[in-house]
């Protein structure tokens, strides 16, 4: 019975840690695309999302070039990013599972 409630806490852990840094990449991807007026706190937000997704996105960007269409680039790497989170969210919880 407490080996049950370990794992259904690391794996409640994983999809929440999952969940927030999904919705981490989508905010990036949003406040990169909208020009937002400067304001402290949303330049706050701004840095802190840059700080805490662009290194994972570096990763994917060294690999994917940057597709260049109609004279825009066009950046596929937090597509790929995020399909990989997925993929290794879907591993750990598999993982944390076949512990059981």
């Amino acid at each position: 019975m407490l080996l049950a409630d370990i794992v259904s806490t690391a794996q409640n852990f994983v999809t929440v840690l999952y969940y927030v840094y999904l919705l981490c990449i989508i905010a990036y991807i949003l406040t990169s695309w909208v020009p937002l007026p400067y304001n402290v706190w949303l330049n706050r937000v701004q840095r802190f999302l840059y700080d805490v997704v662009d290194p994972y996105l570096r990763l994917f960007r060294r690999m994917l070039p940057q597709l260049s269409v109609a004279g825009l680039g066009l950046d596929l790497s937090p597509i790929v990013a995020i399909l990989m989170l997925t993929v290794v969210y879907r591993v750990v919880l598999i993982a944390i599972g076949a512990a059981n």
